[in-house]
């Protein structure tokens, strides 16, 4: 599943950046920062999981602590924006952290699930569909996936950019 890596439109996401900081100016004072990214590991999960983004589907997301570690990046923090990229690389919204919590694959919740919006939306698809993701994820890393030892980031978030796609 995991394909070549996808390769990101910088200067199309700092445009993208530009125009919404020059909209909400307040909130790119209280974070500035921001980080260009894609869901997924695959041009196709990528598009897929956008797509449930932008029909307002999904406003959550997890990942491992092993992979900010493995990349070298921070944490994210509530108030965090990033750009979230098409399977090509191209900049397509911007998504502000809303809540953010770190614990164990077992303490995934059922409303957590569904607010990801993937499969059918229940806590059983979601535990088998992201063991089989972060299993892949973590043997390209080199390494195994421990379903009882590996930290994860439960992120919630919204749609902040652009205007049409925004959250009320």
């Amino acid at each position: 599943m995991t394909g070549p890596a996808i390769s990101i439109d910088t200067g199309a996401a700092r445009e993208m950046w530009h125009e919404y900081a020059a909209a909400y100016p307040a909130a790119v004072a209280a974070c500035p920062e921001y980080s260009v990214e894609h869901f997924g590991d695959s041009e196709r999960l990528a598009d897929e999981l956008l797509a449930h983004v932008i029909a307002g589907e999904k406003r959550a997301t997890s990942s491992l602590v092993v992979e900010y570690v493995e990349n070298d990046e921070q944490l994210l923090r509530i108030g965090s924006h990033w750009i979230a990229c098409d399977g090509r690389g191209v900049p397509r919204v911007v998504l502000r952290t809303t809540e953010l919590r770190l614990g164990s694959f077992a303490s995934a919740e059922a409303g957590f699930a569904s607010d990801e919006g993937e499969d059918d939306r229940t806590l059983e698809s979601w535990r088998r569909e992201h063991a089989r993701y972060w299993t892949r994820v973590c043997a390209a890393m080199g390494r195994e996936w421990s379903e009882e030892h590996d930290e994860i980031v439960f992120e919630r978030f919204a749609v902040v950019w652009p205007p049409e796609l925004a959250d009320a």
